[in-house]
């Protein structure tokens, strides 16, 4: 064994010269081994030939360690240690059970069946590190582009061929107006009734797609009268506090932020709504990303 690396079939020789040493009886360590006794006989002999010196003397008892034999004995309890150890975390790997998963959220969507789906995946595979970041659906879509995240949570559509979507959920959306606006007394609200209102939006650039949904769905007509941006959900429902405009925002998100000064409504049918997607590239190797995936689905 003067070169570093071992066959298997070395590895199987420290195998059973491992199992004999705890034994010291042939018959005794060819039953642990499921071997017969002329095959464990054979695989000492070729072990002390490839070393060659004698690691064990036999004895009308069974049989004792040389010298040689003890120390080889011990190097080979932790070198095959070392080798079960490895083994144990590429199999661990291999069905998602270590690892890292670098995981990013997206800000208007924490929270109900996402982080619901999070614990889930971190109960079943408490191994895997995940290592969370939140942003902007755009923001995330780079990140997976670039490599950064090895998967993301984004609001649908998104116009990536190299990235795959599964749908997590759909979401509500809620009007949001001022406390005294006159539509805070509606128990529903029709689309006729917000054309021209002053109304507040996040950037179209965090998320393009959700962005245009919002407006095809809540101003089917037109009449959307932007009158200032603000940068997050909860930024854009202070506003709305202050009595700047109304806001169209996703249901889950709205409800936890439970800003003062703001009453949710509901539209009137048809009901909008805006998606939340798992996504990540289509061929990625990472088996923590397939189980996550395979959770959604």
């Amino acid at each position: 064994m003067g070169d570093a690396r071992m066959t298997g079939a070395e590895l199987d020789r420290l195998r059973s010269f491992r199992i004999l040493a705890e034994e010291l009886h042939f018959t005794r360590a060819a039953a642990r081994l499921h071997l017969t006794q002329p095959a464990l006989s054979q695989q000492i002999r070729a072990l002390e030939r490839q070393l060659g010196t004698d690691l064990v003397r036999r004895d009308a008892r069974g049989c004792t360690l040389t010298e040689v034999g003890r120390l080889v004995a011990a190097e080979a309890g932790r070198a095959l240690a070392d080798v079960d150890a490895a083994a144990a975390r590429i199999r661990a790997a291999v069905h998602g059970r270590d690892g890292r998963l670098r995981l990013a959220y997206t800000r208007s969507a924490r929270g109900g069946r996402v982080d619901a789906l999070v614990a889930r995946f971190r109960v079943l595979h408490p191994l895997v590190e995940v290592v969370p970041e939140t942003a902007w659906t755009a923001p995330n879509v780079a990140g997976l582009l670039s490599g950064r995240f090895d998967a993301a949570f984004v609001r649908p559509p998104i116009d990536e061929p190299s990235l795959v979507c599964r749908h997590v959920d759909s979401e509500e959306l809620l009007l949001a107006v001022p406390e005294n606006h006159r539509l805070a007394a509606h128990r529903r609200i029709q689309r006729a009734d917000i054309l021209g209102e002053p109304a507040v939006m996040w950037p179209r650039e965090n998320a393009a797609g959700m962005y245009d949904r919002t407006i095809a769905q809540v101003w089917p007509d037109g009449g959307f009268h932007l009158v200032r941006h603000e940068p997050d959900d909860e930024q854009l429902l202070r506003a709305v506090a202050e009595g700047a405009a109304i806001a169209a925002v996703p249901a889950g998100r709205a409800r936890a932020l439970k800003v003062p000064g703001v009453r949710l409504r509901r539209f009137a049918a048809p009901t909008p709504t805006v998606d939340i997607a798992l996504a990540y590239p289509r061929d990625t190797t990472n088996p923590a990303v397939h189980r996550l995936a395979e959770l959604v689905r």
